[in-house]
C-alpha cells in the first residue's frame, strides 16, 4: 500500500468502522472535528458494520471458538466493509485500534496528519476474529493502542486518534501555532500558562511573562518545559 501525503487542498478522510456507531456521533459532532469537517479540512465518515451482515438478525458477533468468555466480531462484514472502501479509494493506511497495539503517540499523529486517507476500524466486546489481522493480504496495515488498559470498545481510541490527528491539519484550529509548541511535539512536555488576573488569592503570574521580553520569555518557558519533563515524565528525557 503506497504511501502519500495529501494534495494541497484535499480534505484528509478517515472512514471509523464500528459495531456501536451512536458512540461516535456527539464528539464527531462538536469543537474542533466539528470545525474542521465544516472547513472541509476533514471528512469524517462513520460505518455501522451491521450494514455489511446479510442474516436475518444482522448478526455481527459470536461466541469464541474453543470456548471462554465474551462474544468475537465476526470476519465477514469487516472484510466486506473495508474491501467495498478500498474500491472507492486508495488508503494510506487501515487501522485497527487495539489494546495491544502499537503505543500511539505524538509522532504517529504528526505522521498521520499528512495522510490522505485512513480507515480505523473500531474492536468491540472480546475482540475480533484473528483472520482479520492475520489475513495475507494485509487487510490491516497498522494495529494503535493509546494506552495499557482495556476500553468496551474501540470507538473511544478511535476518537481519539481522530481528534489527534485532525487537530494537526492547518486551519484546523484557531492559532496554527498553538499545535506546534503543544506537549511531546519535540519530545517534552509543555511549559506551564497563566491568564488574566496578574494575581489570584495571593498567587502571582511570574513577573518574567509580564515584562514583554520574548527572547526572554521564550527562554523561560524553555527552562519550564525542561524542568517540568525531568520531574513528571523522565523517560522522555531519557
Amino acid at each position: 500500500m503506497s504511501l502519500r501525503i495529501a494534495p494541497k487542498g484535499q480534505p484528509l478522510r478517515i472512514d471509523i468502522l464500528s459495531a456501536v456507531p451512536k458512540l461516535l456521533e456527539s464528539p464527531l459532532s462538536e469543537s474542533i472535528l466539528a470545525r474542521a469537517q465544516k472547513k472541509k479540512l476533514a471528512e469524517i465518515v462513520v460505518h455501522d458494520l451491521r450494514a455489511f451482515t446479510h442474516d436475518k438478525h444482522r448478526t455481527l458477533d459470536e461466541p469464541p471458538y474453543g470456548g471462554g468468555a465474551g462474544m468475537i466480531l465476526k470476519p465477514e462484514p469487516i472484510f466486506e466493509c473495508i474491501e467495498s472502501l478500498q474500491a472507492q479509494r486508495a488508503y494510506d493506511e487501515v487501522i485497527y485500534a487495539t489494546a495491544d497495539g502499537e503505543p500511539f503517540n505524538q509522532k504517529i499523529a504528526n505522521e498521520l496528519s499528512l495522510k490522505a486517507n485512513l480507515i480505523i476500524l473500531c474492536g468491540h466486546y472480546k475482540g475480533i476474529d484473528e483472520r482479520v489481522r492475520s489475513f495475507e493480504g494485509e487487510l490491516i496495515t497498522r494495529e494503535l493502542s493509546i494506552g495499557d488498559y482495556v476500553l468496551t470498545g474501540g470507538e473511544l481510541a478511535a476518537l481519539v486518534i481522530t481528534d489527534a490527528v485532525v487537530r494537526l491539519i492547518p486551519g484546523a484550529i484557531g492559532d496554527g501555532e498553538s499545535a506546534l509548541s503543544d506537549s511531546f511535539q519535540d519530545g517534552m512536555l509543555d511549559a506551564p500558562y497563566y491568564t488574566r488576573p496578574p494575581e489570584f488569592r495571593g498567587m502571582k503570574v511570574p513577573e518574567v511573562l509580564l515584562s514583554g521580553n520574548h527572547k526572554e520569555i521564550a527562554e523561560w518557558r524553555d527552562v519550564q518545559r525542561q524542568k517540568r519533563t525531568r520531574e513528571r515524565r523522565k523517560d522522555l528525557m531519557e
